[in-house]
């Protein structure tokens, strides 16, 4: 081991406190030597898997013989030059973090955070210029068949560890551009879900029985609200014996049954290969003998491909779609098909939905950064050209205090689901005492 390794002992991670960094003397010395160090190494050692450290602290020892940097500070400078060319440079720790579950990366300097469901700048982290940023990005995209470059400035792809990245370069964006969604391991099931504050016991088994009983589910929410994960989770609960093709824009899903084929979406590339959409292969998977078509996301024409999936005995499909309520769902669905110039009366489209779809599960992200189901309802009728939902669980906020704190309940309204009927036909007897009311209203 080099001597300047022994006698700094320094280790493989950066300052961990960052009141430590604050205290650092001359933090502009600090961003000169690592730009001076990695301007010393080739593009080919960039590129390289690996650089070791006997070689990363003879470069550190060349560029501090003058200087007085402390030991603190040598560690530091250390990890940021073995981060950068061992790791993913100014991320390394950051995705090596599992408080952490978004990066956004604007500009060089301009690094935020999510922890808690809070965004946070993150003033210890930064790139040296653009061309750093994009020289992270080709290594993160590296191992997963990805290339981003003028041709190509834009690049979404699933990592190897499951987390999924978007980035954008120039002169797509004023800067590269890089946002991250940290897939959270520790979250699986619906006990998982129970257990974090995001659903009810009660909830937990109306969704999966919901499941079990094949009905057709959208899961609806905002950008980061949780719908791929809930979807991911109620995935678990289809037999095995069934046969799911899935449909994605990037490989998200991980469904573990024995009998799943997994299909993804193709844009147009400079190569000017075809096109493959959502709706041509909702439209394929029906020749496919599915039991289940399990979509990422609904956001296009594919729409109405999977009503009419759900309206000929493909029953059980779930998928998610951006819409901020079930009624907003409903809207977007409609505003989908008529948008694709799908001669149909708004009325029949209602009444096609209607007979298509059982259930819309909200998820939100609260004002204090927590996720949650906050509505559960039922696609009941259609009346006097309406929709008629009714839901079956609520989330109710009765307070939120000057810090963001909610304060709030669960509510099982009284209220006995048609679904149940459909529970009962399956043999499926979970739910019979949650729901063990009276009067239906």
């Amino acid at each position: 081991m080099n001597k300047l390794l022994d006698e700094f002992n320094i280790n493989k991670s950066l300052v961990k406190d960052k009141a430590d960094y604050d205290t650092f003397k001359d933090k502009d010395l600090l961003d000169d030597l690592r730009v001076k160090i990695l301007e010393n190494l080739s593009d080919n050692d960039l590129n390289n898997s690996f650089i070791s450290s006997d070689l990363i602290s003879s470069l550190i020892d060349e560029e501090t013989y003058n200087t007085s940097l402390s030991l603190e500070e040598r560690n530091h400078l250390f990890n940021l030059i073995d981060n950068e060319v061992n790791g993913y440079g100014p991320l390394t720790e950051l995705l090596n973090d599992g408080s952490i579950t978004e990066i956004m990366v604007n500009d060089p300097s301009s690094i935020f955070v999510e922890v808690n469901g809070k965004l946070s700048k993150d003033e210890h982290v930064s790139f040296i210029n653009d061309d750093h940023i994009v020289r992270t990005i080709k290594r993160l995209i590296e191992p997963v068949g990805k290339v981003i470059d003028s041709n190509n400035p834009i690049v979404d792809a699933i990592l190897p560890d499951g987390s999924r990245i978007n980035a954008v370069i120039p002169p797509l964006s004023s800067h590269p551009t890089i946002s991250i969604r940290k897939f959270n391991n520790n979250i699986e099931t619906l006990d998982d879900l129970v257990g974090n504050g995001t659903l009810t016991p009660y909830m937990a088994r109306f969704l999966s029985a919901s499941v079990k009983a094949k009905l057709n589910i959208l899961i609806s929410g905002s950008s980061a609200s949780g719908k791929t994960s809930l979807l991911n989770i109620l995935s678990n609960y289809i037999p095995d014996d069934e046969r799911v093709v899935t449909i994605e824009d990037v490989r998200e899903l991980k469904l573990k049954q024995s009998n799943v084929v997994s299909l993804v979406t193709r844009n147009q590339s400079v190569s000017e290969e075809k096109e493959i959409a959502t709706s041509d292969l909702v439209s394929n998977a029906l020749r496919m003998r599915p039991d289940r078509i399990i979509i990422g996301e609904v956001r296009g024409r594919e729409a109405f491909d999977l009503l009419q999936a759900m309206n000929t005995g493909h029953e059980g499909s779930i998928s998610t779609i951006h819409a901020s309520s079930p009624e907003d769902t409903i809207t977007k669905l409609e505003t989908m098909v008529l948008m694709d110039k799908v001669d149909i009366p708004l009325e029949a489209l209602r009444n096609y939905i209607n007979n298509a779809l059982d259930l819309i599960v909200q998820t939100e992200i609260t004002p204090d950064g927590k996720r949650k189901v906050t509505n559960i309802s039922e696609v009941v009728d259609v009346k006097k050209g309406e929709m008629v939902l009714k839901p079956i669980f609520e989330f109710k906020i009765s307070k939120i205090d000057d810090d963001n704190n909610i304060f709030g309940e669960f509510k099982l309204n009284r209220y006995k689901p048609k679904v149940l009927d459909k529970f009962k036909k399956m043999g499926i007897k979970d739910c019979d005492d949650i729901f063990k009311f009276s009067k239906i209203k």
